[in-house]
């Protein structure tokens, strides 16, 4: 099995790749792997990147995409899953859409930040739009 975790370095994102850890660990066939991808929007960052240039706003965003996969290579690690990571900038729901599609993945899981129901609804999430979106199965983990 072929699996796309999404992670923004938070509990809920752990969380997420725990549960997708836990579907292979039983599971010994050697194609399996995850995948972690961390995707940041840099639409609220190109106006910085006038004053201090493009490069510098890159470096910030991979160090922060660094800091999102961090814990989560550990979890991996340590269970012995063969895994690889992509960083991304962009939507995050739309870029986690394509590279489930480009990269045939059988599935995406990602964890749910649990924004009450009012915020969903007026803003979305990006978990809804994956969930919306992709070609293949999402696992939602809370």
């Amino acid at each position: 099995m072929k699996i796309l975790a999404a992670t923004d370095g938070s509990k809920y994102a752990l969380r997420a790749v725990k549960q997708a850890a836990a579907l292979l660990a039983n599971n010994k066939d050697r194609t399996n792997s995850i995948t972690l991808i961390s995707v940041h929007d840099d639409a609220g960052l190109r106006h910085a990147q006038s004053f201090v240039g493009k490069a510098a706003i890159t470096d910030y965003l991979r160090e922060q995409s660094d800091k999102d996969l961090k814990s989560a290579m550990k979890v991996l690690n340590d269970a012995g899953i063969k895994h690889d990571q992509m960083i991304l900038v962009g939507k995050p729901a739309a870029e986690i859409v394509e590279a489930a599609h480009k990269g045939k993945y059988d599935l995406v899981v990602l964890g749910s930040k649990g924004r009450n129901a009012v915020s969903d609804l007026l803003l979305g999430s990006v978990a809804q739009r994956v969930m919306s979106l992709s070609k293949q199965s999402v696992l939602l983990v809370k």
